[in-house]
């Protein structure tokens, strides 16, 4: 069951999953049986009104079953959706791609701060994943938009495997002049396995390209969420695309998940102590994104990743 929902402001008329709910009463309890569920649409990490990376978000009474949950996001069509029910003080959330669940899910995550924020007020919210506990916290600016900062889970990263190396590079047409040396190889976590490979230059990254089963194929051997191409601007400033093969979905516009692991990964090899680091990625699907990054000191522990977010407007849906 869909819980009644009375969101205001930048969630409120604009966005037509919720003006269907306020329709039908609001504060009244939705039953599947009646009508379908249809997850609020949010596209987190958005630059001011464009881009950002599409999430759906479902708060609900109680879970539906892991393959409800499956069809859901693919009729949905993005590359998450978030499902979210009260649970202690918090909220247990599982998070599903067209092709199954995903451990953690960044946009996913800042789009629920956002509708929760919307909903109940700006504050830090904790979320129980299935193998962390979280937080996200619900931020409204002056001009009544939303957006989050999730902390992630904590972090960690190794070398990745000859075998690795090889089939991904393989995989994308690199050659070892395409590859920066300052960003070797490895896998991070936080909260989900990324394959980050650092590229020496911007018309590489542009020109990114893989055959898409051989790299599913790969991310579901060596249990990667996604491969993530990264090329430095600056110490401080980088550019991403990521694949995300293993969901079903040739490329994320914002990887928010990613991003946490990165950080990590910033951290271990000693690129920064700690600090601030900002990720444009998007820009060359048409759907800029920005996503703020920022790093503790302390080896291994939690990533605070944030962004805005802006509504999806539907125009299969009368206003």
């Amino acid at each position: 069951m869909l819980l009644g929902l009375k969101l205001r402001s930048h969630f409120g008329v604009r966005n037509c999953a919720v003006r269907r709910y306020l329709l039908r009463g609001g504060s009244q309890i939705i039953n599947r049986r009646d009508v379908d569920m249809d997850p609020i649409r949010i596209s987190a990490f958005s630059s001011g009104d464009k881009g950002g990376n599409p999430a759906g978000v479902a708060l609900l009474e109680t879970l539906p079953s892991s393959q409800q949950m499956r069809v859901i996001a693919k009729e949905v069509g993005y590359s998450e959706t978030a499902f979210l029910t009260p649970f202690d003080d918090g909220w247990r959330v599982r998070y599903f791609a067209p092709e199954g669940e995903v451990a953690f899910c960044g946009h996913a995550t800042i789009a629920s701060g956002a509708v929760l924020g919307a909903q109940f007020g700006a504050g830090t919210y904790t979320l129980t994943l299935n193998d962390a506990v979280i937080s996200v916290e619900a931020i409204k600016y002056e001009d009544g938009s939303w957006g989050a900062a999730l902390q992630s889970p904590g972090t960690w990263s190794k070398p990745a495997s000859g075998q690795l190396t090889k089939r991904s590079i393989a995989a994308f047409g690199l050659l070892e002049e395409n590859l920066d040396s300052r960003l070797p190889l490895r896998i991070a976590h936080a909260g989900a396995q990324h394959l980050i490979i650092g590229l020496s230059d911007r018309v590489t990254l542009s020109a990114m390209s893989y055959e898409f089963d051989e790299v599913k194929t790969i991310m579901a051997e060596f249990n990667l969420t996604t491969i993530c191409l990264i090329w430095s601007e600056s110490p401080q400033i980088f550019h991403a695309r990521n694949a995300f093969a293993i969901g079903g979905v040739y490329e994320d516009p914002a990887t928010g998940a990613a991003a946490a692991a990165f950080g990590g990964y910033l951290r271990d090899i000693g690129w920064l102590a700690g600090g601030t680091i900002e990720i444009l990625q998007g820009d060359d699907m048409g759907s800029p994104s920005r996503l703020t990054v920022e790093i503790g000191a302390t080896p291994g522990e939690s990533i605070r990743v944030s962004g805005k977010t802006r509504p999806i407007i539907r125009d299969d849906v009368a206003m």
